[in-house]
């Protein structure tokens, strides 16, 4: 293994990439800068720290939070020291050792080259774009979409004109990359609010900037989340045309966990337009899919986690909901759910899914209960998409107006009044 004997020299903490990444505690560059000083490939990084080549790499590509504990932990194996980070080991906070690297740090920032009027995008560019969009995403589980939209379209807008400068550079296409995602989340929570327009709109600039970032991968999965939307809008027969041109992106050797997410939404397309035998075939196709993909050691970015047997059995519950086999439907959800915990608001979207199979099967009480649940998941994150879901749940049910139904529909009116 090549590397370094001993530890790293001081006149390397004292450099003054180095040193600011010291005092804003900016891990991946640290563990960057270790590793191109120690000539160390980035799987010798992570053995050198203790954990997997895949978590390494998510957190030199800013896609991985780190814990204060981790950062302690990777901080004593590569030998930096906490006392020159934004705090040190428990009881052992120094703050005169504090005050003295302060100084350093600005007393050689008068050595580095005046800053333009204009920064130039550099490698770091496309990075720190995409962490902002990854902070956003993180609120965006128990944040009300509303509350995150104008941040989000505003940083669409700043990632956009920082691309139209950057054109004509060699980081153009990463930046293009990091556009697609922050549009592509952007048309996410529009989505969430039940604004149509500018949801698909969003999509359309996260395709775009994916195919100019030469990214198959990427294009393929906004293209597939724009069929997804089309078909819970109830147009399965755009959605699945959208499928067939994100297959065509991928070319003819996609990855496992591409085909079985495609093949998923493809199954449920189909069922949506009520054609059960190309929804059962489908979800076959995502069957072995999701088995080859097991065998992969890490998703492919831009999936972040892996398309396992517990989604494909929410995907065959939602499935069997529109092909109105309640039984199946929620013996599917009960997999699912045993083994994974949605966010909140997918509990929401996913309790009025649950409520339409109870009540196909006869079980109205307990249907209403869920989707009173629902509606107040709706309510309490401000989430148009789930309080819509539940009033298209109250209007597809045509049976006997028991108590339990007169009680959501209190509920209901309320709600909208």
């Amino acid at each position: 293994m090549n590397r370094m004997s001993g530890p790293l020299p001081p006149q390397f903490w004292s450099s003054p990439l180095v040193a600011s990444a010291l005092a804003e505690c900016d891990i991946p560059t640290i563990l960057a800068e270790a590793m191109r000083a120690h000539g160390w490939t980035q799987g010798q990084l992570a053995e050198a720290v203790g954990y997997s080549q895949s978590w390494v790499s998510k957190v030199l590509r800013r896609r991985q939070p780190l814990t204060i504990d981790q950062v302690r932990e990777i901080s004593g194996r590569l030998g930096v020291p906490l006392h020159l980070l934004r705090f040190g080991h428990r009881g052992d906070d120094d703050p005169t050792k504090r005050r003295d690297f302060g100084k350093a740090v600005a007393l050689a920032a008068l050595t580095v080259a005046p800053i333009p009027k204009r920064a130039e995008a550099d490698e770091t560019t496309a990075p720190t774009l995409t962490a902002i969009t990854g902070a956003q995403r993180r609120l965006e589980a128990t944040t009300p979409a509303r509350e995150l939209a104008r941040g989000a379209v505003a940083h669409v807008e700043m990632a956009n004109r920082t691309l139209g400068r950057a054109a004509r550079s060699t980081h153009a296409t990463d930046i293009c990359a990091a556009v697609s995602e922050a549009a592509g989340f952007a048309a996410w929570l529009h989505a969430d609010m039940h604004d149509a327009g500018t949801a698909r709109t969003y999509y359309r600039l996260a395709i775009n900037t994916a195919r100019r970032a030469e990214h198959n991968l990427l294009a393929s999965y906004m293209i597939g989340s724009l069929a997804s939307f089309e078909i819970e809008a109830d147009d399965a027969a755009l959605g699945l045309a959208l499928l067939s041109e994100a297959a065509r992106q991928l070319g003819d050797r996609p990855p496992a966990t591409a085909r079985a997410w495609l093949s998923s939404i493809e199954a449920l397309g189909h069922a949506t337009a009520r054609n059960a035998p190309a929804a059962l075939t489908a979800l076959h196709e995502a069957e072995k899919a999701v088995t080859a993909s097991e065998r992969a050691a890490a998703p492919p970015w831009p999936w972040v986690f892996p398309f396992d047997h517990a989604k494909l059995a929410g995907y065959r519950a939602l499935v069997m909901v529109r092909l109105e086999r309640p039984e199946e439907a929620v013996s599917a959800f009960g997999e699912s759910l045993a083994s994974t915990q949605p966010a909140v608001k997918q509990r929401g979207v996913l309790m009025t899914e649950i409520a339409t199979a109870k009540s196909m099967a006869g079980e109205i009480n307990e249907a209403f209960h869920l989707a009173s649940d629902a509606l107040a998941v709706g309510v309490n994150y401000a989430s148009d998409r789930v309080i819509h879901r539940v009033r298209r749940f109250r209007r597809s049910y045509a049976g006997p107006v028991t108590h339990a139904v007169r009680t959501f529909d209190d509920r209901l009116r309320a709600t909208l009044l």
